[in-house]
C-alpha cells in the first residue's frame, strides 16, 4: 500500500517554495501474495515422474545353459541380430543354418522392424490401444490400466522376443530396438549374448549362401 506523507506545513504567503511530498510503497502485502502464489502452485502441479524403461534380463543362475535361457515356443519367438553399420537381422522360430534366407534383414524404421513387431503382436497393441481410450476417457484409473496393460503384454499368445548384439553394433542400435519394444508393447523380451551360430547366420546371409554349415559347431 502506497502511503503519502506531506513535509510541508500550513499555508505560506506568495512566493513560498512549493512544498514536498514524499511517497513510501509498502511491500509488506506482496510477500504474503508470493507465499500464496508458491502454495498454489505446490498444491497444483503434479511432479514430474522418471522415465524409465523396462527391460526383462536372463537370469544370472550359472546352471541354467543358453538353450534354457531361449527356448521359447517357436511359433512366438523372434530374434534380432543387431550388426555393424546399422544392419539389423531377424528370424522367427528356430535358426535354419541350412537356408540362409530364413534370416531376413531390415532396419529401425517405422516400415521396418516395427512392423514386423507389429504385425506378431496385433492383438496385444490392439487391446493396449482399447484401453488408453478407456484412460482418456477416466473410464479406468491409472493403476487399473498399468495392471491390465501387464496382463495383455504377459499373455501366453505374445510374442518372445530376443536381442542379440554383435561386437559391431553400436548402443545406439540396442537402445532403438529397446524403444521398439516398447512402442510396439512387447511385453516379453530378453538381451542375451550373440552366440556362433548366429554369426554365421549373418556371414552366411552376407555371403549368399557360400558358406558351409558344418561350421556350426
Amino acid at each position: 500500500m502506497a502511503e503519502i506523507q506531506d513535509n510541508g506545513g500550513g499555508k505560506k504567503g506568495k512566493g513560498s517554495k512549493q512544498k514536498k511530498m514524499t511517497v513510501r510503497v509498502d511491500f509488506t502485502p506482496m510477500v504474503d501474495m508470493n507465499m500464496l502464489l508458491i502454495t498454489f502452485f505446490m498444491l497444483c502441479t503434479s511432479l514430474s515422474k522418471p522415465q524409465t524403461m523396462e527391460i526383462s534380463m536372463p537370469t544370472n543362475d550359472e546352471n541354467i545353459t543358453e538353450d534354457q535361457q531361449n527356448k521359447v515356443k517357436a511359433s512366438q519367438a523372434l530374434t534380432l541380430l543387431l550388426d555393424a553399420n546399422n544392419k539389423l537381422y531377424y528370424y522367427e522360430g528356430e535358426p535354419n543354418y541350412e537356408d540362409y534366407t530364413s534370416l531376413k534383414e531390415t532396419d529401425y524404421t517405422a516400415d521396418g522392424i516395427r512392423k514386423v513387431l507389429l504385425r506378431k503382436n496385433y492383438d496385444a497393441v490392439k487391446k493396449v490401444e482399447e484401453l488408453k481410450v478407456k484412460k482418456a476417457n477416466l473410464e479406468i484409473t491409472e493403476e487399473e490400466y498399468k495392471k491390465q496393460v501387464s496382463e495383455v503384454k504377459s499373455a501366453k499368445n505374445t510374442p518372445t522376443v530376443i536381442i542379440k548384439a554383435t561386437d559391431k553394433s553400436t548402443y545406439k542400435n540396442l537402445i532403438d530396438a529397446l524403444d521398439e519394444m516398447q512402442i510396439c508393447s512387447i511385453g516379453k523380451y530378453v538381451i542375451v549374448d550373440i552366440t556362433d551360430g548366429d554369426q554365421f547366420l549373418i556371414d552366411n546371409y552376407n555371403s549368399k549362401g557360400q558358406l558351409s554349415s558344418n561350421a556350426v559347431s
